[in-house]
């Protein structure tokens, strides 16, 4: 049988929650933006992770990016 994880023991903190809703808002509205291109943001899964990135930046508790580390070209 599957091992239950502790009661309160939560991945993403109430201030990523925040962000992330706060980002799903502004992409409703028509005013999320993009990284660079500076578009206008139309995918819910971007919304989502623009809204982490932003949490990930002002010190929320978000887990970090998966994906191994980048090589360098030389």
């Amino acid at each position: 049988m599957a091992t239950r994880k502790p009661s309160g023991h939560r991945k993403y903190g109430k201030a990523a929650s925040k962000r992330v809703e706060s980002a799903m808002r502004r992409r409703k509205k028509g005013t999320l933006k993009s990284g660079r291109s500076g578009r206008t943001v139309k995918s819910r899964k971007q919304a989502i992770a623009i809204g982490l990135s932003e949490a990930r930046k002002k010190g929320a508790k978000v887990p970090r990016k998966p994906g191994g580390r980048k090589r360098s070209s030389r």
